[in-house]
């Protein structure tokens, strides 16, 4: 069984990327990192390979979508608490990213998204375990 994920995702433009990311308070592994790629740290187990469009269209050797017109995948991190599901939002949108349309409170779970600046879609997560199951 796998122990570790790489996600990979086309950007135009790399280091404004990475000056988004970095301000939402990821890190970087510089051992992974050229001119056309970088590696995004999000856990020990979870990374987010970030590739200019034309070197990740030399990996898939499929066209690379348009995230901003479709969607093509949405990526759930999940959050410590309410608040920093809601602060991380916050600092994506002030980073230049857009809020997405999906905050939803079903008590026991609190989600909230944003789109970065190539228009990936992020949701962010928060979930008591305990309350969820005592409800079930």
């Amino acid at each position: 069984m796998a122990s570790k994920i790489f996600v990979n995702l086309p950007v135009k433009n790399l280091s404004r990327s990475v000056e988004f990311f970095t301000t939402l308070g990821f890190s970087f592994n510089p051992q992974f990192t050229s001119e056309t790629s970088t590696c995004m740290v999000i856990s020990d187990s979870i990374f987010v390979m970030l590739m200019e469009e034309a070197r990740f269209a030399e990996a898939a050797k499929k066209p690379v979508s348009n995230a901003a017109a479709s969607t093509e995948v949405i990526i759930a991190l999940d959050a410590e608490s309410r608040t920093e599901v809601d602060d991380l939002v916050k600092k994506a949108a002030e980073a230049g990213g857009a809020v997405s349309d999906n905050k939803m409170d079903h008590g026991f779970m609190y989600l909230h998204g944003f789109q970065d600046l190539d228009g990936h879609l992020w949701e962010i997560c928060w979930m008591d375990m305990q309350a969820f199951l005592n409800n079930n």
